[in-house]
């Protein structure tokens, strides 16, 4: 079963009066790759939960992001009050010494490098919130892998509907293969006759049978035909296992779209030519659509 590469999840919980939140957003991406965003109090998880999501995730773009609020009158941050105060106290010396007098703005003495800082946790509570937190990430993954399933099941149903309008394309071009020769044997007779018929040409049966095997087997796609049909079959025994599918049905894609070509160029008849279009088509959009599976 196909999953996909985008997807979402979250979970929540409390510690010690703080709410914590993990938010896990996922993405296409042709490899893995993890951007985590903590507050500075939990920067010390960061390695923890990058491991966690790469045990548990193999392609896309994941972002991780934690957040956190206090629900209880405790804060959780606090001021470098010696420092503010050095400050105010320079602020009126550099004031009195220039003969300026104003009004100091704490909010904007706050907004200063340093002076308030966030509240680092003991080692007691780094454990604790460790162990939280990723609880809490796992849950987040869990539902971040429970919604590419469900998104997988139509990337599934999308990929092998264009799988069956292709076989139905390839079923037309096999039965107009076997007549394309025949059809230019007739051809090229009914101009032998004419140009016989006017003096201006003499050919013998042996030479007119040599040019129509020729063309047979210049135009012959029977092989074509049979790997592209191979390439199907394993296109939906892919779709339906368990695991990483993209890069290889991304492969299998390729070799798809080159097989198409090959026809298009060996055929030589308008209505394969149109058919073989048709198929390319369906085959840009399978590839559309793999970059979504993971």
């Amino acid at each position: 079963m196909l999953n996909s590469m985008t997807g979402y999840g979250e979970a929540d919980g409390v510690l010690d009066g703080v709410s914590y939140a993990v938010e896990i957003k996922a993405v296409n991406n042709r490899y893995l790759k993890t951007m985590i965003k903590l507050p500075d109090t939990c920067t010390f998880l960061e390695d923890d939960i990058d491991k966690e999501l790469r045990r548990s995730l193999s392609r896309g773009t994941i972002n991780c992001v934690l957040r956190f609020k206090s629900i209880s009158a405790n804060a959780l941050f606090e001021i470098d009050e010696p420092a503010l105060r050095s400050i105010v106290a320079r602020l009126n010396e550099v004031s009195s010494s220039v003969g300026v007098k104003g009004q100091i703005d704490l909010a904007g003495l706050l907004a200063l490098p340093g002076i308030v800082r966030p509240v680092l946790p003991d080692d007691e509570t780094r454990v604790k919130v460790k162990e939280l937190v990723l609880r809490l990430t796992r849950e987040a993954v869990d539902k971040l892998k429970q919604m590419r399933e469900v998104e997988g099941k139509f990337l599934e149903a999308d990929l092998t509907g264009h799988c069956d309008a292709m076989a139905r394309e390839m079923e037309v071009i096999a039965q107009r293969s076997s007549t394309v020769v025949t059809e230019y044997a007739k051809r090229l007779r009914k101009r032998v006759d004419e140009l016989l018929a006017e003096g201006k040409l003499k050919l013998d049966e042996e030479t007119l049978a040599r040019e129509v095997a020729i063309l047979a087997d210049r135009s012959d796609i029977s092989e074509e035909v049979t790997r592209l049909d191979a390439h199907l079959q394993q296109f939906r025994q892919i779709c339906r296992m368990d695991g990483q599918a993209g890069r290889k049905l991304d492969f299998l894609s390729q070799e798809m779209l080159r097989e198409a070509n090959t026809v298009a160029s060996k055929a030589g008849d308008a209505q394969i030519a149109r058919s073989v279009v048709d198929v390319k088509c369906l085959i840009e959009r399978i590839k559309e659509q793999i970059q979504n599976v993971e």
